[in-house]
């Protein structure tokens, strides 16, 4: 059976040309062609255009949109079970007499389209729906034939795998997060006797902990599937008589705001001759993330020095070499939409396709602004033309940015781990702010009555 090639970074739609693609679907209704790229078609229409024949197989760009984009229009296991019928159907596999010839040539390119659905969307499969219509397809091209039944087999177990990797790491997450949880209560039973260590006591290295902030980031994008991006986009669609679309079922979104909100926090509590010291170092890690192109923990760490429980510290900041922050803050401007950031992050991917470095592939980008970014694709663009057929070219624009993506996920961290720095990074406590602000008054008094009433308000509450 032909392996799935590995996934391309951008998909160029241009490639999508109606002579080279159609072979035998040319005839076939519902599907609306623009400057020879598919541009809209009937949901029923788009289905069958994904069911491969002894004569004709999909794009692999049209695989990964449609896949990707269908869930807005009926449920994954729903698909799954359209595309079993239509494969049963026009290749007569479930006819016992059904010609063995005919078989052995289908098989191969049905195989392969399960085979990119299962390793693109292996969360899909966590619905045993979608596994019984799998297995009962592939148990009929399995049938007879002991080359079939291997590759069904290689596949299925590599389906089994990525579901069992996905189940003990959110598994991990859990104990993680316990942890996190057992620390701060301990912080918050022994203030005074369980003052937090600060992370310059374990490495006082800023390149060794952006190293392993970037193994923790990559880890998280690894398990984000593509079909999360859509996912916040589902809703019952009046058009597609009283279908409520759900996909996802990772448990792992990409707005882990735990995660972001860990490594704001760091900063306290922390001796207060060690502050000054603790924010140079953070700024200095924020540098080298950069450079690496982690852009989420570089935001990360500038969100959390801009918090008012920290920029309200003059006499800490006073003390802290503020140049190198100031750059790093021009880099990441929100203003003209990001410009800055934009162009840094277009500059790492052009290096990223062009390296001959694990280390030099590395891009991840800053994630809230990516999911705003696809969030703005989408309400920009309706879903459905007034004929009532799919828009596809606003979905080959959303997998393009989707498949960017995807690429930057599977990068391996090319760095060694270090046990400690992450250990410590993943399970510091997370404050709330008002445990901040307390914190930050206790270093450096209330200036103002506003300030003192939050102080006295938040002194009774603790």
């Amino acid at each position: 059976m032909p392996q799935t090639p590995p996934f391309s970074g951008q998909l160029n739609t241009s490639s999508y040309n109606k002579n080279l693609y159609q072979s035998k679907e040319e005839g076939y209704p519902g599907l609306y062609y623009h400057d020879n790229n598919l541009a809209s078609g009937s949901l029923e229409a788009l289905i069958h255009h994904l069911v491969p024949t002894v004569d004709y197989y999909p794009d692999r760009t049209y695989i990964f949109t449609f896949l990707l984009s269908s869930r807005l229009f009926i449920h994954p296991y729903e698909l799954m079970s359209r595309v079993c019928h239509l494969c049963m159907e026009q290749q007569r596999l479930g006819d016992p007499q059904a010609d063995k010839m005919r078989v052995r040539k289908i098989a191969p390119k049905i195989l392969q389209l399960l085979t990119e659905w299962t390793e693109t969307f292996p969360y899909d499969f966590r619905d045993e729906r979608m596994m019984r219509s799998l297995k009962e397809l592939t148990h009929r091209l399995a049938s007879g034939d002991e080359v079939y039944r291997k590759a069904v087999g290689q596949m299925s177990q590599g389906l089994i795998r990525r579901l069992t990797v996905l189940s003990q790491y959110e598994e991990a997450l859990v104990k993680i997060n316990a942890t996190a949880a057992e620390r701060l209560t301990a912080l918050k039973a022994k203030p005074q006797a369980a003052i937090q260590r600060d992370l310059l006591s374990i490495c006082n290295d800023p390149f060794t902990v952006a190293q392993q902030l970037t193994h923790i980031e990559l880890e998280r994008l690894s398990y984000i599937g593509p079909e999360e991006f859509v996912q916040a986009f589902v809703q019952k669609d009046p058009l597609d008589n009283d279908k409520v679309t759900s996909g996802c079922c990772s448990k792992n979104t990409p707005a882990d705001k735990t995660h972001m909100r860990r490594l704001c926090n760091l900063f306290f509590p922390v001796k207060k001759k060690h502050r000054a010291r603790v924010m140079e170092f953070f700024i200095d890690v924020a540098r080298e993330c950069f450079n690496i192109g982690n852009f989420n923990s570089l935001m990360a760490i500038i969100s959390g020095m801009n918090m008012s429980p920290v920029s309200r510290l003059k006499k800490t900041w006073s003390k802290v070499k503020t140049a190198k922050f100031d750059i790093l803050e021009h880099q990441m401007d929100p203003s003209s939409n990001f410009y800055n950031y934009r162009t840094a992050l277009r500059g790492a991917t052009q290096r990223s396709i062009t390296a001959n470095s694990s280390r030099e592939k590395i891009v991840i980008p800053f994630f809230s602004l990516l999911i705003k970014d696809i969030y703005f694709l989408n309400e920009g663009c309706v879903n459905r033309l007034q004929n009532g057929h799919i828009n596809f070219e606003k979905f080959w624009e959303l997998a393009k940015q989707v498949s960017e993506f995807m690429t930057w996920k599977k990068v391996e961290c090319p760095f060694e781990k270090d046990r400690k720095i992450l250990q410590y990074l993943l399970t510091a406590p997370v404050f709330t702010e008002d445990a901040l602000y307390l914190a930050s008054y206790e270093s450096e008094g209330p200036e103002n009555n506003m300030e003192k009433d939050r102080w006295k308000s938040l002194s009774l509450c603790s």
